[in-house]
């Protein structure tokens, strides 16, 4: 291996420990915990180190966001895999959406309600974004109904999926009727 190559590697590690590092912080205390002295003080480098990778907290949820959407894409594909039938298909989808919000609620506020530098619906949209996207697509599109196109009612369900999770998340719902809400989702929404 090469000096070069070492090196790349060695930044490309510091950048995971980074992200990695804010992204538990942050589960743990909140975003506003997450500030690049913290974060140089748990990963033990320089703040100046933080900014040859970062130029601050905003690229850091960003990066934060990106990486969740990955999971958030192949949470949501496992889950309808694994069912059966287009019903069972966008049921699983949605708890496996809704599950994900829950487990990791500093993750899902880095991808759909802080400002993390990211397009999005957009051209410039990156890839993690449009992919977590297409996920939601695959099983959505094909219960959109006729005459109705299929990413337009993947963004309505979606945002049907990102209102329950915010209003449950501010106890705005009652958490027993979490799986009724689902179901009455699928029932109501998809062609099935």
């Amino acid at each position: 291996m090469s000096v070069q190559e070492r090196k790349q590697r060695e930044r490309a590690e510091r950048e995971r420990l980074i992200v990695a590092t804010a992204r538990e912080l942050a589960e743990q205390q909140g975003w506003d915990a997450v500030t690049t002295r913290r974060l140089a003080e748990r990963i033990e480098y320089s703040q100046p180190v933080l900014y040859s990778h970062f130029r601050g907290k905003r690229e850091i949820i960003g990066a934060v966001a990106l990486e969740g959407a990955a999971e958030l894409a192949a949470a949501v594909r496992a889950a309808a895999s694994a069912a059966d039938g287009p019903r069972e298909r966008v049921a699983a989808l949605a708890r496996a959406y809704l599950d994900f919000a829950a487990d990791n609620p500093a993750v899902y506020d880095a991808l759909f309600q802080l400002d993390g530098g990211l397009a999005f619906a957009d051209e410039d949209t990156p890839a993690p974004l449009k992919d977590a996207f297409a996920a939601l697509l695959e099983s959505l599109g094909e219960v959109a109904g006729e005459g109705v196109h299929p990413g337009l009612f993947t963004e309505v369900f979606w945002a049907s999926l990102h209102g329950l999770t915010t209003l449950t998340r501010a106890r705005r719902l009652l958490p027993e009727d979490a799986a009724q809400r689902v179901e009455l989702l699928v029932d109501r929404l998809a062609v099935l």
